[in-house]
Parts: C-alpha cells; structure tokens; sequence
C-alpha cells in the first residue's frame, strides 16, 4: 500500500500529461512553453533548495558515486559492444541503457517515497550524470565511428555545465558550504518555485511521451530490459562489493538506476533507424517503470 500511494501520483501525473498531449488540450507551443518555465526555474530551484539545507558530509563520498557510475559504465560497454557487432556501426543504444530520467522521474519518485531530505544522494549523481556519460558516447563516437566523421565537441559537453540545472546544483552546495544566510521571506520564495517543479516535470514528461510512437523490435524489448532491470541490478549488488553507505543512500541509487531512459539520448540517435529505436525504448521504458519500481521497492524494504 505504501509503494502504491509513492506512484500512483508519479505515474497519475505522467498519464495525464499524455492524456493532455495526445488529446492537444495542451497545443505544441504550450508544450513548449511549460518546457522552459519547468527546467529553467522550477527544477534549478528545486535543486538549489535542496542542496542548500542538506547535509552533504555521506553524499559527496566518492564510494557513492562509484556504486553508481561503475555498473552505468559496465551496461553502456557491453550493450554498445554487442550493438556494434550486430549493426557494424557506432550507436546510441548504450546509452539507452545507462541513462536515467532522474530529474522527471527520479526527483519526484525518491521525494514522495524517501522524503526530500534523500534528494541529497540524487543531487551528488545528478551533477555528473550527463557530462560522464555523454563524455563516453562522443569519445565512442569519435574513435569508433568508422568514417572518421565523428569528433568531440569539448565545446558542447563544457557547455552541459552551464546548463541551469547544474547551475542550480552549484549554488545549492555554494549555500550550504559557505554557510550563506537566506532571508525567510526570500526563502518562502525558493520553498514556492520548488513546490511547482514536481507536478510541472511529471507533466512535461507525459507531454512528452504523447508524440512518441512504440516500433516493437527484439533490439527495443533488449534495451528496455537492460535499463530497467540489469542496471538497477548491477546497481544493487555493487552494494555487497562496496559496503559502507546507509540504506537510504543504496536505496536512492538503485531507484535511480530503475528510472526510465532519460528523453536527452535522443540528441545522440544516429539515423532514423536509432531515433525510432531510442524514442520506442523511451516510452515503453516509462510505461514498464510502473510495473518494475514498485517491485524494486519491494525488494529495497527487505
């Protein structure tokens, strides 16, 4: 009853974005629109205000980030090794397979479930989460591209950083480390943007679901397998190799792990062959999450 009432407000939200969406009560430039409010204000805001009270001694262990980032570097070799055989050509599907939608669905899932005061371990991932593993698909790309067309664009990955979400992380942690004061009424502000970003998010990602298109393929049934159940998995059993963090902060990483691919993969799709795949593994990954984190739940409560 408990994993029910966390996701049942995720999961409703999501469905009446789509609803919205796939019904165009909400046009493609109020899509547009509710995009910029959501991630450059709502969600900067929220991650400022939760860095800034938290307590950040656990999340910015190195031993944190390793539990995470290993299994994520593991699934995106080996799926990007066995793609490549299969297709003879770079792809995007590793990172498919890595990648979660921690922002849309991670922040809200872990607030409802685990409580605000846990973001902290989420924030700590987040910050490297797409520099790193969109670092490894342009180094990918660059050296394995076959034609030698591909190169590294330092430029855009540096320009990841500037982002307002990443800006959002850096103040937060500025806040919180310098010791910074904030007026009460200033921070009533802060405590009302960051009240709009969950609901907005949830929304924005079911508009976003509503002009996708499911292409059923073994390849998107493979993917969607490993992103959902392989990777919290690996995620998991870091945890026996690399003991020393809490039960909170395990559980925070393994949900990370089991969100859905996160819709920014769709920037690497290689042809549209990979666009198809990529937004079919997006959706169905989203819609499947509804099943596969409420038995990750149940096996994190043992």
């Amino acid at each position: 009853m408990v994993v029910l009432n966390a996701l049942v407000p995720v999961f409703g939200l999501i469905f009446l974005g789509w609803f919205l969406g796939a019904r165009r009560i909400i046009p493609a430039e109020g899509h547009a629109t509710l995009g910029i409010i959501t991630f450059k204000l709502f969600m900067p805001v929220l991650l400022f205000s939760g860095l800034a009270k938290a307590d950040l001694a656990e999340a910015l262990s190195p031993l944190l980030l390793m539990r995470y980032y290993l299994p994520a570097f593991v699934v995106f070799i080996v799926v990007n090794l066995l793609v490549h055989r299969r297709l003879g050509r770079p792809s995007s599907m590793g990172l498919a397979a890595s990648y979660s939608n921690n922002v849309l669905v991670g922040i809200p899932l872990i607030t409802v479930m685990l409580g605000a005061e846990s973001l902290v371990y989420l924030f700590a991932v987040l910050a490297f989460h797409s520099l790193l593993l969109f670092t490894l698909q342009s180094i990918y790309n660059a050296f394995w591209g076959g034609k030698g067309e591909e190169r590294i664009d330092w430029r855009g990955l540096l320009a990841s950083l500037a982002n307002p979400l990443i800006i959002g992380l850096f103040l937060g942690g500025l806040v919180n480390l310098a010791g910074i004061p904030i007026p009460g009424p200033l921070w009533h502000i802060v405590e009302m943007l960051a009240a709009a970003a969950l609901p907005t998010a949830l929304l924005m990602l079911g508009l976003s679901l509503a002009s996708y298109r499911l292409y059923l393929s073994g390849t998107m049934a493979l993917l969607t397998a490993a992103k959902l159940v392989v990777f919290p998995l690996l995620v998991l059993g870091m945890g026996w190799l690399m003991p020393g963090l809490t039960t909170e902060a395990r559980t925070v990483l393994v949900l990370m792990a089991a969100c859905p691919t996160g819709i920014n993969v769709l920037a690497f799709a290689m042809g549209r062959e990979d666009m198809r795949i990529l937004g079919s593994v997006i959706f169905l990954s989203t819609v499947m999450a509804a099943i596969t984190l409420p038995v990750w739940l149940l096996v994190l409560a043992r």
